[in-house]
């Protein structure tokens, strides 16, 4: 039969193998967790790289689409009649955008969230008056 001396020794190193235990499993999993991320931040410096290239290319191929459509217009019209259009053309629709953002952005702006700021006097009003 053992001693409570001998129980509580037995206890401690239990509890001491369990401390131990606990900590290399957490130890374990911020590595894991570590080396998972590292993994999706290379993956995503990759994407994101791709991605510019492709915007890069993009930029070109819209260059490319509106010299052929100045060169179009060009077998019909002289060289800088078509280039007029072709920068009428885009002189309309930057207006365009450039407006319809101009207007999104007032809507948004001051990005202060003003019901949320309403609702809070009102409650606070209402606790005052004991409602």
């Amino acid at each position: 039969m053992p001693t409570h001396a001998g129980e509580a020794k037995g206890l401690g190193a239990a509890a001491k193998a369990v401390s131990e235990r606990v900590s290399t499993i957490v130890r374990l999993e911020i590595q894991l967790a570590l080396a998972e991320l590292k993994e999706k931040a290379a993956a995503l410096g990759v994407g994101i790289g791709l991605l510019v290239g492709a915007a890069i290319f993009a930029l070109f191929m819209l260059g490319f689409a509106l010299a052929s459509i100045a060169a179009g217009f060009a077998t019909f019209l002289p060289m800088w009649a078509a280039l007029l259009i072709v920068a009428g053309i885009l002189l309309v629709v930057v207006a365009a955008l450039g407006f319809l953002g101009i207007t999104i952005l007032k809507k948004g702006t001051p990005p202060v969230p003003q019901q949320a700021i309403e609702e809070a006097k009102l409650t606070t009003e209402a606790l005052k008056n004991g409602r």
